[in-house]
């Protein structure tokens, strides 16, 4: 089979948050599987930045673009079978950041796209690589399909192509002006309710979810959330009428980039049966957060994140007196949302011995908060998969969670008659339950005899890319039936 995925971030070339991982991780366990693969995204200029190996395959390609004939150019890095194909138009992706500044969204949002996504399409007509399956990811990919439907609708190349939709998160939809269909290509009368027309604007996560042969979520749980009007962000009814072609397939991990044994972040590798290491990765982490008169057997909680109300910061600002009178260190490390900058920031000069922060995007320090803390914490108000609870799991570092989406699915409560479960989580979203949680997981951490166990069977924990690219494949399989 043949699999043309589109993703506006891919690791390592572009990244702002999990979907880049997931872009990144997924086509390499996939294309053992005996598929024939070509991962699209624009090219940034953050990419170039990296001086990583493309090599450019298409010098300047035109294609019709708001009534002129436009060029673009195409680089490639390639593993084997897998081919990762970079989009070129300095006019939309030379800019400093691939969103939007620290300010809001670029205007043009919807434009560069929609640019990105039919640029994807020609290219796969010119290098001749006709996919049994577009499998396009988020909304920045989404308006691929509704390009696919309409305006390819008679071209014979994608007369068998099936599609995929995979919804990363719901919330973030690509809501334009009604003046921005015929610029890109499709016909004004999409402007409906029945089409693209969402409350006076045009959504392009609406046309992945309409035009798209199956829509899939990353993981079980959220894929039935996003049916109710709680998480359903006002196309739960389009998506409960879809439902006999949702998914969810889990996100996985790539344990060759999260494993406490070989991560060169690190100071000292450690694995289930040798844990000393992880002390000495507690202290580099104090260390490198200027706490270093914490004492060993305080209980460091870890959080990297962006610091935003979807992830729950609003319970945890409210909740960091509490967390500091239980004798624990909170270490965070994540940009986001102004108002929980401040907050945070004002917490730390407030209680510096407590709280360590970094407002930044950093992964050598992020794998250190994973492999230093004792527990990490995820109190999402909703969480479609999550990533981080995962990495958490595999540096034995107890995850402390709400039970939503994917923490749902991965994580289960900690039950020390039994002797079952991987961690704590807590189901009303408020800063008591947050404490009632982690007050358990304080309260074990300091019975040595019976933490380690539950360290050791949390590193155990599997969440490898194998299982789920196979759920992937077996996805792409059906397709060809509906």
């Amino acid at each position: 089979m043949k699999i043309a995925m589109l993703a506006s971030e891919v690791v390592p070339f572009a990244k702002t948050g999990g979907l880049a991982d997931v872009a990144g991780a997924l086509p390499k366990f996939l294309s053992p599987l005996g598929l024939d693969l070509r991962v699209l995204m624009p090219l940034y200029r953050e990419t170039k930045k990296k001086n990583l190996p493309l090599r450019r395959i298409i010098e300047s390609l035109e294609m019709d673009w708001n009534g002129e004939k436009t060029p673009f150019s195409v680089w490639e890095s390639r593993e084997g079978t897998l081919g990762f194909l970079l989009i070129e138009r300095d006019e939309y992706f030379d800019r400093d950041f691939l969103y939007g500044t620290p300010q809001g969204d670029y205007p043009d949002n919807g434009e560069r796209f929609a640019f990105f996504s039919k640029a994807a399409l020609e290219t796969l007509k010119h290098l001749g690589f006709r996919p049994d399956v577009i499998h396009a990811h988020d909304w920045q990919a989404a308006i691929a399909l509704a390009l696919l439907k309409f305006a390819y609708a008679q071209d014979p190349f994608f007369a068998y192509t099936r599609s995929l939709f995979t919804i990363h998160n719901l919330a973030y939809q690509g809501l334009f002006e009604k003046e921005l269909l015929g610029r890109i290509g499709l016909p004004d009368v999409l402007f409906s309710m029945e089409d693209l027309e969402f409350f006076g604007k045009v959504n392009y996560l609406k046309g992945g979810i309409l035009y798209s042969t199956a829509v899939s979520t990353v993981s079980r749980r959220y894929s039935q959330e996003i049916q109710t009007p709680e998480f359903g962000y006002r196309l739960d009814g389009l998506l409960r009428k879809r439902r006999n072609r949702l998914f969810g397939i889990l996100n996985g991990v790539d344990y060759a980039d999260w494993n406490p044994a070989t991560d060169k972040f690190i100071i000292r590798p450690f694995d289930p049966t040798y844990l000393d290491g992880k002390k000495e990765c507690k202290k580099d982490l104090l260390r490198a957060f200027s706490l270093d008169t914490v004492k060993e057997e305080t209980p460091v909680i870890g959080m990297v994140s962006r610091l935003a109300g979807q992830k729950g910061f609003d319970i945890v600002c409210e909740s960091l007196e509490e967390i500091f009178k239980m004798g624990a260190v909170l270490v965070v490390l994540g940009t986001g949302e102004e108002v929980f900058q401040k907050a945070l920031s004002a917490a730390r000069e407030k209680s510096p011995g407590s709280l360590g922060l970094k407002i930044a995007f950093d992964e050598s320090l992020s794998h250190k908060i994973y492999a230093g803390s004792d527990m990490f914490l995820i109190p999402s108000r909703y969480e479609p998969c999550g990533l981080t609870q995962m990495y958490s799991l595999r540096y034995g570092t107890v995850p402390v969670v709400r039970a939503t989406g994917g923490l749902d699915d991965t994580i289960q409560e900690y039950d020390a008659a039994q002797g079952t479960g991987n961690g704590f989580k807590f189901q009303e979203y408020s800063a008591a339950a947050l404490l009632s949680s982690l007050k358990k997981a304080i309260t074990l951490h300091r019975q040595k005899e019976r933490w380690r166990p539950l360290v050791q069977k949390a590193m155990a924990c599997d969440f490898s890319w194998e299982i789920s690219a196979r759920e992937y494949l077996r996805l792409y399989q059906r397709l060809s039936a509906f």
